[in-house]
């Protein structure tokens, strides 16, 4: 990962305190509201990893966490980022890169739980599958332009109730175009908050 990785995860803390700050007055993380299941905005950072040229950037998306069932999220989301060419020491990043992307992940398998029943925070893992398109520009991939991709992420997601969750996924993505196909890793460090709900007035 390159020094441009440290000025993205300035930017993801300073919209994670945000996020988090935005969260109390939504029920903080009490239960209440993920029993029903929710919507929450999530913000990351996603690249893909190993040598040569890769992808770095900013997401941004909108999560609906399910309370109940095999699946606990749905996710919707953009990506906006750059190629980085991880042998150079200056000058190394080319074009741009846009990318959409539908994503489910599994009902937590829960590790530990600290805290009391009040504050409780609890430290799960999950697995998130993700189908993601992409177009980019300038591009030194063999994909060319545009080139679709199917993602395996398993992580550790640190939160409870509803209120805001931290993960880290890292795990594989097939890169699908007009090359043969090309597996690469993909790490993503994301934050998501649930959003404000309105009140019912009488």
């Amino acid at each position: 990962m390159r020094r441009s990785m440290a000025s993205i995860l300035v930017v993801l803390a300073a919209l994670s305190t945000t996020l988090a700050a935005q969260s109390e007055g939504t029920g903080g993380t009490g239960a209440t509201g993920a029993s029903r299941g929710s919507g929450a905005l999530g913000v990351g950072f996603a690249a893909t990893l190993g040598g040569g040229w890769q992808i770095e950037g900013g997401e941004i998306g909108w999560v609906w966490r399910k309370a109940r069932g095999p699946v606990g999220a749905l996710s919707l989301g953009a990506r906006l980022g750059t190629f980085v060419g991880e042998g150079a020491i200056l000058g190394g990043n080319r074009g741009f890169v846009f990318a959409a992307t539908v994503g489910a992940r599994s009902g937590r398998l829960m590790l530990a739980e600290l805290g009391d029943e009040n504050n409780l925070t609890q430290i799960g893992f999950d697995v998130t599958i993700e189908a993601t398109g992409y177009l980019g520009s300038h591009s030194p991939l063999p994909q060319g332009s545009s080139w679709g991709a199917l993602a395996l992420l398993p992580g550790l997601r640190v939160g409870s109730g509803n209120g805001p969750r931290y993960a880290l996924v890292i795990g594989p993505t097939w890169f699908i175009g007009s090359s043969p196909g090309e597996v690469r890793g993909l790490l993503a460090f994301r934050v998501e908050a649930p959003l404000a709900r309105r009140e019912s007035h009488p």
